[in-house]
């Protein structure tokens, strides 16, 4: 896929569903997204959320690499090494106000790295995200208010952040520009969290 290249998420995610066997009742049953949002992603009449993609993806059991339509184990541009991605080489998603665009390689991988561009009026969803994971971030242009918990703060041009995301989190773009952030997913082992 090449730069600029902007993956179609419906039917990404109803190829994604129909390989694992699943009808729209079943997704929507493990992932606590209605049947009607599912339906209208995966027709392209409707922007998920971040907190609906990332409970479809978990209840998909699939990597982010996956959403962006990309295949788990697809090489490298010839004579590359597994662990680069080429500029042209990245994967983007368009949720409307939110704008996702994959810096990690190909494969599997316990970190995940990506460029998020909010939109003014952007935000991650109606309800707080909440999962096992470390996320990090830099802002690289615009600012951003990033709710972890009960607390919120606006963060602008170089302000950086790290938070455990099985605390509740979210964010929104209020200002009058568009927002750029280096976006940065840490997987957590499931001990560190018993």
């Amino acid at each position: 896929m090449s730069k600029g290249t902007q993956s179609l998420i419906g039917a990404t995610v109803r190829q994604l569903r129909n390989a694992k066997g699943m009808s729209l009742q079943q997704l929507a049953d493990i992932s606590g997204v209605s049947v009607g949002m599912i339906s209208q992603i995966e027709r392209d009449l409707a922007n998920p959320s971040m907190r609906v993609l990332t409970a479809i993806r978990r209840a998909l059991n699939v990597s982010i690499q996956e959403m962006f339509g990309e295949q788990p184990d697809e090489a490298p541009e010839q004579g590359d090494p597994p662990f680069v991605r080429r500029l042209k080489d990245r994967p983007q998603i368009d949720l409307g106000l939110l704008k996702k665009e994959l810096l990690t390689a190909s494969g599997h991988h316990h970190l995940q790295i990506m460029i998020l561009r909010v939109e003014p009026g952007g935000v991650s969803g109606n309800t707080a995200l909440s999962y096992p994971a470390e996320k990090g971030g830099l802002v690289l242009s615009g600012e951003l208010t990033l709710t972890v918990g009960e607390q919120a703060s606006t963060l602008r041009t170089g302000d950086s952040f790290v938070f455990d995301s099985s605390l509740p989190h979210s964010f929104k773009n209020v200002s009058q520009s568009t927002a750029e952030i280096l976006w940065i997913i840490g997987a957590v082992q499931f001990d560190r969290h018993l």
